[in-house]
């Protein structure tokens, strides 16, 4: 007997967390000017912000879900990949 089958392309989404703790110093400072001509500082949040993407790269993540989902673009696959 004849079997068939269509092939359905999936899309799965892994999401995790991970807590860096970034120092403060002057990398991710802005100095501007105040009002009185004295300098100030506050936090460059894009620095900020890349160097714990930075950090991120070395940290322990933890799974906080994954969902699977029917692709929203279906595609057959390469003729190589189907004789698989």
């Amino acid at each position: 007997m004849t079997s068939y089958s269509i092939s359905v392309r999936l899309q799965r989404t892994t999401v995790e967390e991970a807590y860096v703790s970034v120092p403060v110093t002057d990398a991710v400072m802005q100095r501007e000017p105040a009002d009185d001509g004295s300098w100030s500082y506050r936090l460059d949040t894009d620095k900020l912000f890349a160097a714990a993407v930075e950090l991120g790269n070395e940290a322990d993540w933890l799974s906080e879900g994954q969902q699977t989902v029917v692709h929203p673009i279906q595609k057959a696959p390469d003729r190589a990949d189907a004789d698989r």
